[in-house]
Order: C-alpha cells, then structure tokens, then sequence
C-alpha cells in the first residue's frame, strides 16, 4: 500500500524551532499538509476536529505531556489505531517502556535528522 503523501499530520511541540524543524524536514521527504500543536490539550482538540494520518508529538509539554496526550489518542476508539511517534530529549529506558507501554508506533530521541525521521516514519506508515 502506497503511502499517502498528502495525509494531515499534526507535529505537537511547545517549543516554536523544533515544530519548524519537524515541519521542515517532513516537507523534505514530501508531506506538505503539516498542523502544529503547542501541547497536548491544542492537539486533542485538533485531533478531534479533523481526521490526521500521523502524529509526531514532543514528551516534554505542559500542562499535557506527550505521554499524557498518546494515552488520550489510544483510549479514543476513533483514533486508537493512529501512529503515533513520540519525540524526547530523554533516552532513559523508563521512558521508552512507557511509551511502549501506552501504545507508541515509534520513538525518536533528538537530536535527530531526516534520515532518521525518515526510517522511523517507513516503520510506522510504510515506504514512501
């Protein structure tokens, strides 16, 4: 199955330069419709507005971590299958079973570059 370069992908990050490097490095590999979040309550409610085919969403957020906000789109029976890659500074292993824990398709650990966005993004939706 091919995958759909025009898919709605929400980035959600609370810091204004890593969603315009997420942005950019997507347009690179070819996804152009890109919505930004701010935190995971933003996210929830676009999310719930508007059908998306990815998220990429920081852990490290207030109020609503991106831990916090992947729980809330699993828990959802309209978005419980949506991939959802999460993003962190933190490499603790904690975090990463968590993660896994709450239903993660994948994880990134910054810094990180469109190779690596790239083969995370193949895992989780396919060769584009």
């Amino acid at each position: 199955m091919a995958v759909d370069m025009n898919m709605n992908i929400l980035i959600v990050d609370d810091y204004k330069t890593m969603l315009r490097i997420i942005r950019n490095l997507l347009k690179q590999l070819g996804f152009n419709n890109v919505d930004e979040a701010t935190d995971g309550s933003d996210a929830l409610t676009k999310l719930r507005g508007k059908e998306y085919g990815l998220v990429i969403s920081d852990w490290n957020m207030e109020p609503m971590t991106g831990l916090q906000l992947l729980r809330e789109v699993r828990s959802d029976e309209k978005m419980k299958n949506l991939p959802f890659i999460m993003i962190t500074a933190e490499s603790k292993t904690e975090n990463v079973i968590a993660a896994k824990e709450a239903g993660v398709s994948n994880y990134i650990v910054k810094p990180f570059n469109a190779a690596t966005l790239k083969a995370k993004l193949t895992s989780v939706i396919g060769n584009f």
